[in-house]
């Protein structure tokens, strides 16, 4: 996948994810919003994790500079995105999905925990948002499954990712 094509998938989901961050629910300071995981699992799969984090960070941006995010969505997508990107690349198997709820409700939960909230001057501990984020998390890496599973079927997936198979340049280098 050349890299024009890389940025423009990346750019048509983070639209989406922005367009569909109306449809978010507070959970103590956070917004989950199911549909950015979805988002990271189909970003994850299709162009990688460099590009699927890159993608989870410009909506988490575009997001709060709407105010339909808080400052938690950065670890509360980045991670995520990540963690499906690089279990996809070491398994190639829709499995991949499950590992946003690890990136998200694990990793993102201890940033923000450990990182965000502090500097935010917010006392609020792990056991605050690792719910919140496995809440939002879990349904959205089942969304995405599920958007994986109708391209696949559609016969639209498979050209996507062969081509990023095929042409490691729609990857960004460590």
């Amino acid at each position: 996948m050349s890299r024009l094509r890389a940025l423009t998938l990346a750019g048509l989901l983070c639209a989406s994810a922005v367009l569909l961050s109306g449809l978010s629910f507070p959970v103590g300071p956070t917004r989950c919003f199911p549909f950015q995981h979805a988002v990271n699992v189909v970003a994850g799969v299709l162009l990688g994790p460099w590009w699927a984090a890159g993608a989870a960070f410009t909506a988490a941006l575009i997001r709060n500079l709407l105010g339909t995010g808080t400052p938690f969505a950065f670890p509360g997508s980045i991670p995520g995105a990540l963690a499906v990107g690089l279990a996809w690349r070491l398994f190639r198997h829709d499995g991949a999905a499950l590992a946003e709820p690890l990136g998200t409700g694990l990793v993102g939960a201890l940033l923000s925990a450990s990182v965000v909230a502090p500097a935010l001057g917010k006392s609020v501990g792990l056991t605050v948002f690792m719910p919140a984020f496995l809440a939002s998390s879990l349904p959205g890496s089942i969304v995405g499954l599920l958007v994986l599973t109708t391209l696949r079927r559609l016969g639209l997936r498979g050209d996507v990712g062969r081509r990023c198979d095929e042409n490691k340049k729609g990857s960004l280098p460590l």
